[in-house]
């Protein structure tokens, strides 16, 4: 990220369509062009695996590190393919347009899904399926996985003894026994994976690349941890030793309890990091940058015994991420990673993210708090190596925040900071231009803050456990006047393709 770029952080699921929630079908490629248009060189969003009703449907809570999400998967594009009926379209329920109501799309989807897999069944594109299946190592234990959690629930620490301990044969007799359900998982992840690279191709001929998120953590009932049980601090009886969290922060006075088994970093060491390493390899063919969420848990993470009810109780570990990231700078020629900065970070960290030349993040609504006008979130307080942003997904809008979190001293120290009162319906603009203006190589502005929503529009809020991941985009994506007005912006700081 040496040359002045922007971009917009909008995940997938948020944008408008036909079918309940965002797809990788024309709403995508059009979000693509748009951006393409505005002189946008970063589409940001959000991990992109499975994720679940239990856990509030959070990207940050997956049953895999390496699977996609079968909702993401297009009824259109399925249409477009042969894989179903053009009139299989024809009822679709009517959806709320500004929220996502998941369990409405995809009981929706499991109907289209089910269509295309018949279709399968009969003979369609299965070479082109069973060569998926051999350049995909952790497809096997994914799908099985699926599987037996509809049959057996969750935690996996539950099942029965042979099937929880991967016992060779336990495991060969379910692959028989439930052949048509794991076929169905195989095809889902086809499916998927062929739509996303089709995408992903369209948005590099346009000039876009895509920026991914990496979370640092997997649930317990997930199919990693159940596949290599001996890389996470477990007991004997392959329960959650210790989990992860964060001490008391900004967004909660008690620390965040995220409630993930906490990686048993000498164990990974013993095998060269070998299950980070294809963890790596798989997001890099998928993405143009990673964003490590939680870089921070790289260097020293937040262990939290168990059975604890908040994150107070927990203390800092040391992990070895200096060994990682060398690892790592070996095995790939070209590290493109956003190390996620934020919260408590220490001289060790800066240090590591320096030595691999990794930029860090700076957020313009943590800029006018107590360390004003000393913050590194400053503009005038930037360096050249690190992403801009007004806010991400785990703010508010600058909007809301202006309106119904940020304090008076906040307030007036934005109004000195501008030189001018704002106006609550334009102060979105007020720190876009701030990030457009910043020192920063790059910037990226969240599609919410471009259209001046309020805290209507927040993605999530931390701590909280449901009412996230639901906003979607309007139709229009982005007014006329909006799209000029960023694109002019984009321009005049020096940030459109030459």
């Amino acid at each position: 990220m040496k040359i002045r770029t922007s971009g917009i952080l909008l995940h997938p699921t948020a944008l408008p369509g036909r079918f309940g929630m965002g797809d990788l079908g024309s709403g995508a490629y059009r979000f693509a062009d748009l951006l393409a248009e505005m002189g946008q060189q970063y589409w940001q969003i959000l991990p992109i695996n499975p994720t679940d009703a239990r856990h509030g449907h959070s990207p940050y809570y997956s049953g895999s590190a390496f699977a996609g999400d079968p909702l993401w998967i297009s009824p259109e594009l399925l249409a477009r393919e042969g894989w179903i009926a053009a009139s299989d379209l024809d009822d679709v329920p009517d959806f709320p347009e500004e929220r996502i109501v998941f369990k409405k799309a995809r009981a929706f989807k499991d109907r289209v899904m089910e269509k295309a897999f018949v279709k399968f069944r009969k003979g369609r594109q299965k070479e082109a399926v069973v060569q998926f299946v051999r350049e995909t190592p952790w497809l096997s234990d994914f799908t099985l996985f699926r599987v037996l959690s509809r049959l057996y629930g969750e935690p996996w620490s539950g099942w029965p003894a042979p099937i929880r301990d991967r016992d060779p044969e336990a495991l060969k007799a379910a692959r028989r026994r439930f052949q048509t359900a794991i076929q169905k998982e195989v095809f889902l992840q086809y499916l998927f994976f062929r739509q996303w690279r089709a995408l992903k191709n369209h948005c590099n001929r346009m000039g876009v690349q895509l920026l991914g998120d990496m979370p640092i953590y997997l649930p317990f009932h997930s199919a990693d941890v159940w596949s290599h049980p001996d890389l996470f601090k477990l007991t004997p009886e392959k329960e959650p030793l210790a989990v992860s969290g964060v001490p008391p922060d900004y967004f909660s006075r008690t620390g965040q309890l995220w409630g993930h088994p906490v990686y048993d970093w000498n164990m990974l060491g013993k095998n060269h990091f070998d299950w980070w390493i294809r963890r790596m390899a798989h997001n890099l063919t998928l993405f143009d940058r990673i964003r490590i969420d939680h870089f921070r848990g790289w260097l020293a993470y937040w262990e939290v015994p168990a059975h604890a009810e908040t994150a107070i109780d927990g203390k800092w570990v040391p992990a070895p991420g200096d060994r990682l990231l060398e690892t790592l700078s070996r095995r790939f020629s070209f590290l493109p990673l956003v190390a996620e900065d934020l919260g408590t970070i220490t001289p060790d960290v800066r240090e590591t993210m320096a030595k691999y030349d990794l930029p860090g993040m700076r957020l313009l609504l943590f800029a006018f708090g107590e360390d004003f006008p000393h913050g590194a979130f400053l503009p005038h307080n930037h360096i050249r190596n690190c992403v801009v942003y007004t806010g991400t997904h785990d703010n508010n809008t600058v909007r809301g925040w202006f309106e119904t979190e940020a304090g008076d001293p906040e307030r007036k120290n934005l109004i000195a900071y501008i030189g001018h009162t704002p106006k609550p319906d334009a102060i979105h603009w007020e720190l876009i231009r701030l990030a457009m203006g910043s020192v920063a190589d790059t910037a990226i502005i969240p599609l919410q803050d471009i259209l001046g929503l309020g805290a209507t529009a927040r993605m999530n809020l931390p701590a909280q456990s449901t009412g996230n991941w639901r906003w979607r985009a309007p139709e229009s994506l982005l007014p006329p006047d909006a799209a000029d007005r960023f694109t002019e912006m984009t321009r005049h700081f020096g940030r459109a393709p030459r």
